[in-house]
């Protein structure tokens, strides 16, 4: 390719998406390079790194244990393990291999958001998008955790560019293709499993009989692709668990005011009676479960008073990298660089929520002129101790365009995915990590304002 050509395609915007992958995996691999020796992994990030080292040796998803006694694990999802776990078998047990693997997730999501938001508008606005994703403090600094959140939002929306691709309603072959992506992204975070259907009716063609059957397909090939390993956890643990077996333990927290709508160990709550004898990890992610459902039935309404606490321990602090790193290493990220690393993340939240109200209050379609009022009277909650209201704004604003949002799925999609990640944290409990699973939902929602369009974005 001469250099005349190369200048065409450029502004011919044909290597944009290039242009945004290079610019966020260039990015990420910065961090990788300051983080490769100071970051070792924490949290579950510890758990992950150890699982990850057994499944690359060819041990599977076990963990050993002090007296030398080895069982298997369903704990935590298999997903992420499993994919560090094979970079460990190519490349070595080191860390960095990990954090590779998060900047080319990194890079892959970014350049999906690009391209769903180029089937929505000009290619300014789809470049704004890809770049917001590209260079967003919170996930490019949450790029040497060993965790799940920031890549399950990334690998969310890369399965919906594949399944909507450049046309509005998609064919059987990609349909099944994003189930399939799907189905990765519910091996690292089973509770977005929520979305299946969603895809499936959105990316059908118009008329209640053809979505519903294509939410039915898509969601059960997701599901058949999740089989083996439920018939694993079936055959290896003591009970049967979809995916993992954390689910009770997560809802009985989420039920305790111990916790005021957060994470609180266990030994805090208290181990409910029943089972103090049950020591099996499914078995006793049962017995949480059962002992969280019936406090939760026992007195409903100071279970939904908890609600708001959950939802601002989700969305009113932008700090997850912030707090990895620090508690990794300490003396490279102290309580100063602390500060100063969450304030940036914070920032970059707030402006990612501030741009998808401005995109939803602009966008085409019914009640502009309420959305654009609604808007202006939730964009300063970002400012005030319950920012969360702001977020929960996006999906409000959302609701306001009606029907019409179907003919946009691929914005529809990402607002399922605030929805589900608000309601899955209502129900349970919260925590700052949990918000980069919305990050490139709310870039391409971002990108949907009606101003003028510019130039279009061309199709490949």
């Amino acid at each position: 390719m001469n250099f005349a050509s190369l200048r065409r395609r450029l502004r011919e915007g044909k290597l944009d998406s290039w242009l945004v992958f290079g610019l966020a995996l260039g990015v990420r691999l910065i961090v990788v390079a300051f983080a490769w020796q100071r970051f070792p992994p924490v949290d579950d990030g510890a758990f992950c790194h150890v699982v990850a080292q057994r499944i690359a040796r060819g041990e599977g998803y076990t963990w050993l244990w002090p007296d030398g006694a080895v069982t298997h694990a369903a704990h935590y999802p298999v997903g992420y393990p499993a994919l560090v776990g094979l970079g460990y078998a190519l490349f070595g047990v080191a860390p960095g291999v990990a954090m590779l693997l998060n900047a080319l997730i990194g890079g892959a999501g970014s350049v999906a958001v690009h391209r769903l938001a180029s089937a929505e508008g000009s290619r300014r606005r789809a470049l704004i998008a890809g770049a917001l994703v590209a260079l967003s403090p919170g996930l490019v600094l949450y790029t040497p955790a060993l965790m799940t959140e920031a890549n399950a939002g990334l690998l969310l929306a890369v399965a919906a560019a594949v399944t909507f691709g450049n046309t509005p309603r998609a064919a059987w072959p990609r349909r099944l293709l994003g189930a399939a992506l799907l189905a990765g992204v519910v091996y690292l975070r089973p509770q977005l499993l929520l979305l299946a259907p969603v895809l499936g009716f959105l990316a059908a063609p118009a008329g209640a009989a053809a979505r519903l059957a294509s939410a039915l397909v898509v969601t059960a090939a997701c599901v058949a692709l999740c089989l083996p390993w439920t018939l694993r956890n079936c055959r290896k643990m003591d009970a049967c668990a979809f995916i993992s077996a954390n689910g009770g333990w997560n809802l009985f927290i989420g039920s305790s005011p111990a916790g005021e709508g957060g994470f609180a160990r266990i030994e805090r709550i208290g181990v409910p009676e029943a089972c103090k004898t049950v020591f099996g990890e499914a078995g006793k992610d049962r017995c949480f479960g059962n002992a969280g459902a019936q406090r939760i039935a026992a007195d409903p309404g100071a279970w939904l008073a908890l609600v708001p606490s959950k939802l601002g321990q989700t969305f009113n602090y932008g700090t997850a990298s912030a707090h990895y790193l620090s508690s990794s290493n300490g003396a490279v990220v102290g309580e100063t660089g602390k500060i100063a690393i969450g304030a940036l993340e914070l920032l970059g939240h707030r402006l990612f929520v501030l741009a998808a109200l401005f995109g939803l209050a602009r966008a085409e379609g019914p009640r502009r002129g309420v959305r654009s009022v609604l808007g202006a009277l939730f964009a300063p909650f970002l400012f005030l101790p319950a920012a969360w209201v702001a977020w929960v704004g996006v999906i409000a604003l959302a609701f306001l365009l009606g029907r019409t949002q179907l003919a946009r799925p691929r914005l529809c999609f990402a607002v399922a995915t605030l929805l589900a990640t608000a309601l899955i944290h209502a129900v349970f409990f919260g925590a700052a990590r949990y918000a980069l699973v919305c990050l490139p939902a709310l870039a391409l929602l971002a990108a949907c304002s009606s101003g003028p369009r510019g130039t279009p974005v061309p199709r490949y």
